[in-house]
């Protein structure tokens, strides 16, 4: 039976490992094994902030759409309440960036809705 060298290809997944996990601290972006663990850790990490990135950006949408309708004297659930029932089709990101970005026509808003 004919030998098979197997180097090239073993150095090749390991330094596929290595190079993911550069930048890590200590042995863990060095050392193959705990680099292979702390990698595998990572990637399950970096999925599920995928999913809090979401959640916590329509959670400062939401505070920044209350904090801009208190002066009017509406809370943030009225505020909706009122774009729903008036037909404004406007999701919460687009709502943030109106307030931030052109503040008249937010208020021009505010007098449709009411």
């Amino acid at each position: 039976m004919v030998r098979v060298k197997r180097g090239n290809v073993a150095r090749k997944r390991r330094q596929k490992v290595l190079k993911l996990a550069r930048g890590f601290r200590g042995a863990h972006s060095s050392l193959f094994r705990t680099a292979k663990q702390q990698v595998l850790k990572s990637l399950r990490y970096s999925y599920v902030g995928r999913k809090h990135k979401k959640r916590n950006y329509r959670r400062l949408w939401i505070s920044r759409i209350n904090a801009c309708v208190r002066p009017y004297g509406m809370k943030y659930s009225q505020f909706i309440y009122l774009l729903k029932k008036s037909n404004i089709g406007l999701n919460r990101k687009i709502l943030s960036q109106l307030m931030i970005l052109d503040s008249i026509a937010f208020q021009k808003l505010i007098s449709i809705i009411y």
